[in-house]
């Protein structure tokens, strides 16, 4: 069963608060372009009969570009971040000159009221004033034009989205349970989670040291309290009166082996000796004493279809602008 799009402009949404990130953060820089730089220029690419030159995607890229000059002093990063940037942009304006094509043949215009809407939207979402959002483009050395341009590319790309890439979009339950996965691991992986680690340093005497762990283990899950366990063995004198506990710690922060001995653990369960190498071998027991908490898929089931349609979307985006590419001619030249 399909589950409509709660707003057909959601893609286009999204991207205007993408342009609008990249807008401000530049704008916060407060860098400008050398004033005796000389461009050259020269066509980077080519796509059917219309050209993509230098200058635009120099323009395109400012943003970025502006963002590298004020945070890395390194030249060989610079210079390497820079190249991948530009190639990043490039690809963009190869796909749009695409979908111009492709507009233009189903008959698509955008109107200058949309473009003002759309404009007004992205002042929304930021909440502020439409004259101070413009203000910020100028800052960062961007025309209104320039940022009206790319108001009017999304806008113009969420039609597109429309007409030839939503109608292939089908979302079943499976679709929308996949989602669910893929959303709750995003919430483990942003989430920090607490745990009691009971650290055991390895000399010479390795399998003593295991044997000890192993009896540590099965004692913890006896019942036996793990603070008292911690405070009897660890070798980590810093958490030794805190119960083991650093306080609450990124997921994406803690060691491989933590991770997936996590997946199936409840809070308060021990774990199985974890063997950490690093300036120093030492086996881990942990406890996990809290976890990200979930909604039930039952009670998220409305919003993981529309995630899945979302995801559907971006799929099918892709496969579409691939078969785009196949019926023109491009030449990249960068």
């Amino acid at each position: 069963m399909l589950s409509p799009l709660r707003d057909t402009h959601h893609h286009v949404k999204f991207r205007f608060a993408a342009a609008l990130a990249l807008t401000l953060a530049a704008a916060a820089v407060g860098v400008a372009p050398r004033a005796d730089a000389i461009i050259v220029e020269r066509v980077v690419a080519v796509v059917g009969d219309r050209p993509i030159l230098l200058s635009e995607l120099r323009n395109r890229a400012k943003p970025n570009l502006l963002r590298l000059m004020a945070g890395q002093r390194d030249a060989n990063f610079h210079a390497a971040a820079e190249t991948e940037i530009y190639k990043e942009f490039l690809a963009r304006m190869i796909d749009e000159r695409l979908m111009e094509g492709a507009a233009e043949k189903a008959r698509i215009a955008i109107a200058p009221e949309e473009v003002d809407r759309g404009i007004q939207n992205v002042a929304a979402n930021a909440k502020i004033q439409v004259r101070d959002l413009v203000l910020e483009v100028r800052r960062q050395g961007l025309t209104e034009q320039d940022f009206r341009d790319e108001i009017r590319r999304q806008i113009l790309e969420g039609k597109l989205m429309e007409l030839r890439v939503r109608p292939r979009v089908r979302v079943t339950e499976q679709d929308a349970r996949a989602a669910y996965q893929h959303y709750k691991q995003e919430i483990i992986e942003q989430r920090p989670v607490d745990l009691r680690v009971l650290a055991l340093r390895i000399g010479a005497n390795v399998d003593a040291r295991v044997a000890l762990a192993e009896q540590i283990v099965a004692r913890g899950r006896r019942g036996e309290d793990f603070c008292v366990l911690v405070q009897q063995f660890t070798d980590d004198v810093e958490t030794r009166a805190t119960c083991g506990s650093r306080g609450p710690q990124p997921y994406a922060a803690l060691v491989p082996q933590v991770q997936q001995a996590m997946k199936t653990m409840k809070p308060g369960e021990v774990s199985d000796p974890i063997v950490i190498s690093g300036a120093g071998q030492a086996i881990v027991i942990f406890q996990l004493v809290g976890e990200p908490k979930m909604p039930a898929y039952e009670d998220m089931k409305a919003d993981m279809m529309q995630r899945a349609v979302i995801e559907g979307m971006e799929r099918q985006r892709k496969l579409w602008l691939a078969e785009l590419r196949r019926g023109v001619y491009i030449d990249v030249r960068l």
